[in-house]
């Protein structure tokens, strides 16, 4: 993970030193960081709505060989074949995200260990907007509200176009205790930290109105 950490740090500086603001250079670092994982976002996107496609079948089956667990598998498998859909095909992004995203807030919680000399962290200007200190926790709370708001946001829009029955009910809770755990973080980490956070979410938000409704290979482009 070391790798990751330096990786991303020197990517981040990379910024810093072309815009000369760190507050900048983290909404800057964090759109790059999205267009470059926008590949496997649209993979997972494209594999929740073939998800959302074949639940009026797969409820079918499932009523159908509600008392026969072998032959209920067997049908979905065959179901899922005949429409070329792979059940981790939604999985397989997420992990693949995951050791980048765990790089990165261990980047923003610790700038002065990954992102800048220490001799050029000492005259790096932590203020940005109303932020005293990037390094600190947000003084007046507007962006632990901002990150849980815009994390709800944002899972409320996936919850709206993901399947349903037990998965819709697992994303209800998520859509409550995502935003808390979100929230509750930004209290205590960075104020660098929550930035990125609320500004991922942004992003995500409106990649997440463009992707669902004009995926290439979806009803909505080939009709």
């Amino acid at each position: 993970m070391e790798f990751i950490y330096e990786m991303m740090g020197k990517l981040l500086y990379s910024v810093y030193l072309v815009i000369q603001n760190y507050g900048l250079a983290i909404i800057v670092f964090t759109i790059i960081i999205k267009v470059a994982l926008l590949p496997l976002t649209l993979k997972q996107t494209n594999s929740m709505k073939k998800m959302n496609e074949l639940q009026p079948q797969l409820k079918e089956i499932q009523e159908k060989y509600k008392n026969n667990k072998e032959k209920l598998n067997e049908k979905m498998m065959q179901l899922y074949k005949d429409n070329n859909y792979n059940p981790a095909g939604g999985c397989l992004p997420l992990l693949l995200q995951f050791p980048i995203l765990i790089g990165l807030f261990r980047v923003l919680q610790n700038p002065q260990l990954y992102v800048f000399p220490e001799s050029v962290y000492e005259g790096v200007v932590q203020n940005f907007l109303w932020l005293p200190n990037l390094g600190n926790p947000d003084p007046y709370y507007i962006l632990p509200v901002l990150a849980a708001a815009t994390t709800y946001l944002s899972t409320k829009m996936i919850s709206a176009n993901s399947a349903g029955g037990g998965a819709a009910q697992t994303q209800k809770t998520m859509n409550m205790i995502m935003p808390l755990m979100i929230g509750w973080i930004s209290i205590n980490f960075p104020s660098g930290l929550a930035l990125y956070w609320v500004m991922s979410n942004l992003f995500q938000m409106g990649q997440q109105y463009v992707a669902l409704r004009k995926v290439p290979g979806n009803k909505e482009v080939t009709r």
